[in-house]
Formats: C-alpha cells, structure tokens, sequence
C-alpha cells in the first residue's frame, strides 16, 4: 500500500500509522500558527511601538518567568496529566483568540493603544514559549521510547515544515491584509488543531494516565537551596548555568540588531511582515534541513563537542556583524546570523544540554535541570536585556553593540571548551556507578576524548572490582587491538568477573601465538563460562587458523555442552571443509542423544541455519526431557520450518505455560506460512488453543484483516462464554457439587483465556502502550481505576464492537445470579456442554451423564482414575486446593495411578527418592531412627497427605522409611523432575508443596516432644 511505503520511507512503521496521522497533523498545523502569531506580534511591536524598547519587555519577562513558573507547577501539581494538556492548550488558544480580536477590532475602527503593544509581546510570547514544549511533552509522554526515537524526527519535521508553510502565508497575507490578520489566522489555526489535538489525548494519553507507577524508594529529593550550593560548589554546573544564560542572552542581541536593520530598510509594516515572512520561510526551511543531519552531527561531534561548534559559529557571526554591519551587506550579513543563532540555539544546543544532566544520579536529575533551566531562562533575558539597552538606553553605535556580541561569543567559546573538560571529567565519574543504559547513552562521549580514556584505562589498577568492571566494559565497547597486552595481565586476577570480563574485552585480531596461548589457557579453566569465552575469543584468530582450529576441536569434546556448542560455531566460522566434518558429528552424536545438552546445539543449529540437521531436530521435539523439546522448537521457528505447526496445534491444550508459549514464538516467526492454518483452527476451537492462534494472527496480520477475519470470531467467543457460564448451575441442579466447584474453575480459565485473546485483538487495532494501560486499570481493585479504565472500552478504543462486548464482559463478572434450573434443563445444558469445544467441560459432562445412567456415581475405589477422577481428588487434598483447573489438569497428567500391597516400601530410609507419592487410599506408616539406634514410627499418613516430597525434589537420600500398612495403599506418583519443572513455572504448586512440608515439620516436632515427655 501506498500508506506504508511512505511511512517507511521516513524510517516508521506500520503500527506508527495511527499515531503518525494524528499527532503529525497537530504538530504541522501548530508549527503554522506559532510562526503566524510571532510574525504578527513582532511586526507590530517592532513597527508601532519600535525595537528600541525591546529591553525593557524582555526585562519584564524575566521578573515575570518566576511566577509563571509558580503557575505552571501549581497547575501541574493539582490537575491529571490529560486536563493539564487541555487546560494549557486552552489557555494558549484563550490568549491568542483575545488579542486577535482587540487587533481586529483596533485595525476595524482604526483606533490603537501603544502600551497595549508590549502586552501584547509578553503574552504571545508567553504562547510561543508554551506551545513548543507542550507539543514535544504530549509527544513524550504518548510514544514509548523506540517509538519516540522513530518518530520525533517526523514531528520535528513536521513542524518545520509548518514554519515553511507560515512564512508563505505570512508574505501572501501581509499583500492584502496586515499584521493583525497574520496573528488572527493563527488563532485560527490552533483551534483547527484542537479536534486532532484532544483525539491524541483522549486515544492515548487518558489511558496511559489511569493509574501511576507504584512509588519506588529513590534517594531523599533535593531541596532548591541544595541545588544552588550544589552549583555554586560545582564548577561544572556552573559552567552548564553560565552555557544556558550566555547563549540564549547573546541571541537576543543579535535578534535585537536584526530587527533594527530590517526597520531601517523596511520602513513600512507590510514591507517589514513580507520580508519577515521571507526570512521565517528561509529558516525553516533550513531548520528541516538541518533535521536531517543532526543526529549525525551530535553522533559524531558529541553534545560538548557540539556546543563548542556553536560557540564557533557565535563567534563568526557577530565577527561579521561587527565587521559589515554599517555597510551595504549590513541586511543580508545580520539576516543570517540571525537565522543560524535561532536554529543553533533551538534546535541544537538545546538537546545538547539535555546531555550534560544525564552525569548526575537519576533521582536528582530533574531537580537540577529544571532549577538550572530556571535560573538560566530568567538570568539569560536579562542579561539580554541589559545588552540591548547598551544601544537603546546608553546609545552605544552599532559597531561597538557588534565588538560586545563577538568579545561575548569570545567569551561563550571559552566557557563551551572549559564545559568540555569538566563535563568528561564527570562523565568518566558517573560511568562508575551507571549502569548498562546509561554506559551504552555514554559512551560516544567517552570515546573522543583521549584523556577521559586514559582514565577509563587508569580503573583497571583500581583496587575497587566494580570500578574495573565499568571500565572492562567500555573497553569491551572500544574493542581497539592495542588494549590487549594490558588485557592479558588480568587473565590472572582472583576475581572470575574480572578474569571474564577481561576476556570479553579483548580484540584479538592481530593477537600473536603467545596471547594464543594465554587465551587458550582459559579452556582448561574449571569455571565453564569462563571456557565457553576462552572458546569464542579463540574462534576470532581467524590469521592463525591451524593453531585456533586445534585448540578448538579439542573442546568439541568438552565436559559441557555450552562449550562444546561454542566451539562447533566458532569452528564453522572458519569455513574449513574438514572442521565441517568434525562438527557434524558433534552435533549429531549430541542430537541423538537428546536431553538438557540438546538445548545449547539446536540454538547454534538455528544461528547457523544447518538446515541439514532438520530431520533430526524433529524428533527431538519429542524428547523426554521437557527443556530438549523447548529447544527444538525454538530452532525450527527460527529455521521457518512448518513441519510441527499442525503437531504443536494439536497439543497445545495440555501445554504449560513455557511450552505454550514457545509455541506462540513459533507460529509468529513462520510468519504467512502459519496464517492460513492458524485461521482454520479457530471455528470451534479449544479455548487454549483459539486464544494462542489469535495472539498469533493478531501479530501476523495487518489491521484490515485483524478486522475483517478476526472481531467477529472474537465476538462470538464472548457470547459463548454466558452460556457456558450455566454449566456450573446444571451440574449442581443433578446433584453433582463436585463437577459444579471444578465448572466454576474451568469457566473462570476460559473466561481468562478469550480476554486475553480480545485484549491480544485490540493490541493489535490500537496503541499496544495505552491497551496494556487499559488493560491493567480494567482489573484494578480501586473502584474508581476500574471505571476509568472501563469508560475507555465504552468509548471504542481499537474496535468499538469488540471493545464494548469485552466492557459487557467485565461488567457481568461479579452481577450473574442465575437461577438453578430444572434437572430436565440441566441435562440439556450438560448435553451442549458434551458437544463444546473444550475438553474439560466434554469430560465432566460425560462423567456426569454416564454416571446418571448407571445410577449411581461410581466410587473412586471402583476404577482406574482418569484425568478427572485425578482432578477431583487433588483439589480435597488441602496442598493442591487453591490451584487452578489447569494447574491441576498438569499435575494429573504427570500422576501415575499405582497399588502397593501391604508392607510394600514407599520410601527407604538413606535411599535416593525420585518420586512424591499423594495418597489416594489407604494408609502409610513413616518410621525412621533415632541417634541412639532405635526405631520408631513418626506417624501414619491417610487419604490426601503427602510422602517424599523434599527429597524428591532436591535429590537428597530419604530421611525416612515409608512403606504400606494394614492392607493395600493405592497412591498417585509424580517423579521429582517433572514436579520441579512445574514449580518453576507455576509458583503456586511451590507453595501448595511447601504446605506440604511445613506439616511434616510440624508433625516431626510432635512426636518429638511427646518422645521428650
């Protein structure tokens, strides 16, 4: 589509797409009356009232910047986010639409005011001012930080362009018209951005502000007055005020002589406002353009390198003011210095400042930005004030206005280069205690200033481990050949993170046989990551291929397996025919033989793409060992293979949580492979397995098709779950409590499962950020969260349909009082039930049915146990009983139903134990003996206690003997392993086990103390 080649043309996406068409139409139509109101009002201050009073507005902005920005916090701190952004815009449009009708109405009746002028100044500039940083702030805050990154570029540009866009209109306008038009239509146009304006917040940030992040212990917030002795004791955050105060200060000046040189040669308004449209027109267009390259040029020149380029081109500037400005070339010289000054300061050395505060602890931060920027803003209109009224209070020529500008710009120059000196200082500081982030955001900086490299080397000798650690890792980043000797001498150092780290941060691409040799020292190392490093380094000395290659397959027979997968990829990047050969082998001997080493050579399989060893990872996927099946799978989605798609379809309702999701990943990197067969499997489809294949499609497909196929589909589904809801009601209606407690269980799963499948739909049809923040207020426990976060839904976020019949489910969760029906009626429900589409409820209902036509319910005692008798008996065990249905379902599928006869030994006291028993039936007497060597029974265990669970999970040997007692014992049993793995992936079955353990304790404790007695 025409839609997306344009969108990646400029380097978005296609989920973008709808943030893009929003937000960038707001930022280009307020780009546009920014630029018409500061033409308005400056053509008219400049020509009505005259640029000589200038200083003193601006004096009188910077006594009132202090309030406003009491205001402003007062505001912040007393409304939500969404009303600030609306309250700010409505108060800018307010001003802008005030003053644009006492203009009309001074221009209609011919009749003004002169004090009414700098009025005017002070509150449009006050909008200026406003405007831009609620723009960039409402971008912020609705754009995760990769989408930011994608397209504040576009919005910049975007608002550029309405500045191009304004200086045309502004030329065309001031033709026909005059200035009060000009400012007019650029009330106008804000209230045109209103509508897209309030969307952008009623779409994204609304949701985004239902509920703030949990509050984190963070380091005591500075006081203001400590963040002015902070920078009176700081040389470098003075260094950074004095940056901020002189640079804006200096621009003023400038500004202040273009506007006088252009009255000179413009003496009436509509020549002024055309020349002056011409010139807004020209700097935007130069402001795009410099778009473009900035983020080349920060990325190469760095922000203290970048302010000091600046601080240059200040000095060039005024050189030439100071040189031409009584001349001829007086208009066009002062013109472009102007131009360079506003785009250098506003587009350049702003973010450039962003930079420096990022050496200061997260906590405090803002505090100093905001207090610096605060002392800076009003420090730097008064200085430039003061400036300006050299010439307009003490009459100073223009020349020597021009010598003060180039003696300051002299002087900005210096403190730009002395910022550079402190600001590496304290960034080689603050990498110390930075972590991983702030090292990656840094470390451009670091690496063009050879001194703040040589300290960074200079951590190495550092006694602190951590300080070598930081330094490891921006040496790592380096990865310059010539820090390996100094490298090599910490392959020694008792410290492994440092031995690693080290390791990790060599380039050995020109290393010679001897740091071979110290390298290859590693792969003896006892510590097998350690190793596995020594292995990845020496598969880089591709110079010194026969000596690497024999180092190399001496590890493809190493103790452990992540070695010897390092090894088969570090020798398959040699391209050499007869290594291909020995890791063949490697891998296949591994491959058949399966289990926990399988997992690390079916990932080096899917990053080399061996897709010769498909056949091989096919059958792995039916390995015993749970992790090996894991791993096959992974590595065929990686290779987008389609072989298991239909087998892993079909199994997914007995999955876990890990394998299921693996699945999910699968089926996404098949990417249209899986479309088709996943779209089949949705009618009628197991409610695990609908909910995986949705989250699937909802990431495959494009969002008319999400539409088109799906919301119907997703629809439907939410109406099944009200019907399904009966089942627990029809169950109870035949008597059967049990089948209507697990009813209940299994229809609050489902009803889980397809509103994760609806919320995975609207992901996909909205912002993903703002649904996860719906999502989350949508479930809050606090009332009031809740209805917010519900209100969305009803407003149609994503899809209105599916949206509101998510609401309708929600809303119904906690108010069905339904009836219990006849037993004539539940029996047709149970039939309907016995026809879904989930196994569970078919399962209960065949119980339910066949027992009804026996008679009676068949005892437990009567039948081998299937996976419901398993699941009904487990919940009556009180360690099982707060786990879900699914949960429990798991655990019966691993129990195996076994007898044994009286006397039989269950557990042998100082024997390993692999498995856990439950007791279905019958008793078993636990025995065990004491120091002095007597034995004695510990207790008699009945119907639903728990034997052998501590030693079957850790391994350790039986601390008693447990073995049957008056007759037969018939138990469930669940080998360790398995039980292991289940608790990693559902903590709950940990803590039902723990409960188990405490009561054997406290059983022990006892019979000690009636032994004692």
């Amino acid at each position: 589509m025409l839609i997306d080649r344009m969108i990646g043309a400029i380097g978005a996406r296609a989920e973008d797409q709808r943030k893009l068409l929003l937000m960038a139409p707001v930022f280009f139509i307020c780009g546009i009356a920014e630029m018409l109101n500061y033409n308005g009002f400056m053509t008219l201050f400049n020509q009505r009232l005259g640029s000589e009073y200038l200083p003193y507005v601006y004096a009188a902005e910077a006594v009132i910047l202090p309030l406003e920005a009491w205001l402003l916090s007062s505001l912040a701190g007393r409304l939500p986010k969404p009303q600030l952004m609306r309250t700010m815009y409505g108060i800018m449009l307010g001003i802008v639409a005030v003053n644009a009708a006492v203009l009309l109405s001074f221009q209609l009746l011919d009749f003004e005011l002169l004090w009414y002028y700098p009025v005017l100044f002070v509150f449009s500039n006050f909008v200026v001012r406003q405007q831009t940083i609620l723009l960039w702030s409402l971008a912020v805050d609705t754009c995760q930080t990769q989408q930011a990154k994608r397209l504040m570029p576009i919005f910049v540009g975007a608002a550029t362009l309405g500045g191009v866009a304004a200086g045309l209109l502004a030329q065309g306008i001031s033709l026909a018209f005059g200035p009060e038009t000009i400012y007019a239509a650029g009330a106008v146009l804000l209230a045109v951005a209103w509508r897209n304006y309030n969307r952008v917040i009623a779409r994204y940030l609304v949701p985004l502000s239902l509920k703030t992040e949990a509050a984190r212990e963070e380091a005591p917030a500075l006081t203001t007055g400590q963040v002015f002795m902070q920078a009176l004791h700081s040389p470098f955050l003075l260094i950074v005020i004095l940056l901020m105060t002189l640079m804006p200060a200096l621009y003023f000046l400038m500004e202040y002589e273009f506007l006088n040189v252009t009255r000179v040669y413009f003496e009436t308004e509509q020549q002024f406002s055309r020349y002056f449209g011409f010139i807004t027109m020209l700097l935007f267009v130069l402001a795009f353009l410099l778009q473009t390259v900035s983020g080349k040029l920060m990325a190469k020149l760095g922000a203290s390198q970048m302010l000091t380029a600046i601080a240059g081109i200040y000095v060039l500037s005024f050189a030439c003011a100071f040189a031409l400005v009584g001349s001829s070339a007086a208009l066009p010289i002062i013109s472009t210095g102007y131009m360079l000054l506003y785009l250098l300061l506003y587009y350049s050395a702003e973010p450039s400042y962003q930079l420096f505060f990022k050496t200061f602890p997260l906590a405090h931060r803002d505090s100093y930005r905001y207090a610096s920027q605060g002392i800076a803003a009003s420090a730097g209109i008064m200085l430039g004030a003061a400036l300006q009224f050299l010439h307009s209070g003490l009459s100073l020529s223009w020349t020597m206005l021009s010598l003060v500008g180039l003696i300051g710009s002299a002087v900005l120059l210096v403190m730009a280069w002395l910022g550079r000196k402190f600001y590496m200082r304290e960034l080689v500081g603050s990498v110390q205690s930075a972590g991983e982030l702030d090292l990656a955001e840094q470390f451009e900086e670091l690496v063009r200033n050879p001194a703040a490299i040589a300290q960074v080397r200079g951590m190495l000798k550092d006694g602190s481990d951590s300080a070598k650690e930081i330094a490891l890792q921006i040496i790592q980043r380096m990865d310059n050949p010539r820090d390996l000797p100094m490298l090599l001498k910490l392959i020694d150092d008792l410290n492994p993170r440092i031995r690693n780290g080290a390791v990790r941060a060599m380039n050995v691409s020109q290393a010679d046989l001897s740091a071979m040799v110290k390298v290859a020292a590693f792969l003896e190392d006892p510590d097998d990551e350690l190793r596995a490093e020594g292995v990845r380094q020496i598969g880089k000395m591709k110079h010194m291929e026969p000596q690497a290659l024999y180092f190399l397959r001496q590890k493809l027979l190493d103790r452990h397996p992540a070695v010897v997968a390092e090894a088969v990829k570090a020798m398959y990047s040699f391209h050499n025919a007869p290594s291909f050969e020995a890791c063949a082998e490697v891998i296949d001997r591994i491959l058949d033989e399966g289990g926990q080493a399988s997992v690390y050579i079916c990932r080096v399989v899917a990053e080399l793409k061996l897709i010769s060893f498909v056949p091989k990872i096919e059958r792995l996927a039916d390995d015993a060992h749970p992790a090996a099946r894991i791993a096959a799978v992974e590595c065929l989605g990686h290779l987008k293979e389609v072989s298991l798609l239909p087998k892993l379809l079909r199994g997914l309702p007995t999955m876990d949580q890990e394998m299921t999701r693996t699945s999910l990943d699968y089926f996404v990197r098949l990417g249209n492979a899986a479309v088709e067969p996943l779209l089949e499997q949705l009618k009628g489809a197991h409610p695990k397995r609908w909910t995986v294949a949705i989250q699937a499609l909802a990431q495959l497909l494009p969002e008319e098709d999400i539409r088109a196929k799906l919301i119907d589909e997703a629809c439907n589904r939410l109406t099944e779950l009200e019907q399904a809801e009966t089942y627990s009601s029809a169950f109870h209606a035949i008597r059967r409590a049990d089948l209507s407690q697990l009813s209940v269980l299994r229809w609050q799963e489902v009803r889980l499962l397809i509103m994760e499948g609806a919320w995975s739909l609207l992901g996909g049809l909205a912002d993903e950020q703002v649904m996860e923040a719906v999502r989350k207020a949508s479930g809050d426990p606090d009332e009031e969260i809740r209805s917010n976060g519900w209100e969305v839904l009803a407003e149609g976020v994503g899809d209105r349909r599916l949206s509101q019949k998510l609401l309708a489910v929600l809303e119904g969760m906690d108010v069905r009082t339904d009836a219990e029906p006849d037993v004539l009626k539940a029996r047709e429900t149970i039939q309907e039930a016995l026809h879904g589409s989930d196994d569970w409820w078919r399962e209960m209902a065949a119980a339910a049915l066949a027992a009804e036509s026996e008679g009676s319910v068949m005892s437990q005692e009567q039948q081998m146990m299937g996976r419901l008798n398993k699941v009904v008996f487990l919940r009556e065990v009180p360690y099982f009983a707060d786990l879900s249905l699914e949960e429990l379902g798991l655990i019966a599928n691993i129990a195996e139903e076994c007898v044994y006869p009286d006397d039989a030994k269950l557990l042998e006291r100082g024997e390993p134990n692999p498995a856990m028993y439950v007791i279905v039936d019958g008793n078993v007497e636990l025995t065990s003996i004491s120091a002095a060597g007597w034995e004695g029974t510990i207790g008699v265990l009945g119907t639903g206690d728990v034997c052998g669970v501590t030693s079957a999970i850790d391994g350790t040997p039986s601390t008693v003997t447990a073995q049957s007692l008056l007759g037969d014992v018939r138990v469930l049993k669940l080998e360790g392993d398995a039980v292991s793995r289940l608790i990693r992936l559902y903590p709950e079955i940990g803590i039902g086990l723990l409960r188990a353990s405490f009561a054997r304790i406290r059983l022990l404790e006892e019979m000690m103390m009636r032994i004692d007695s």
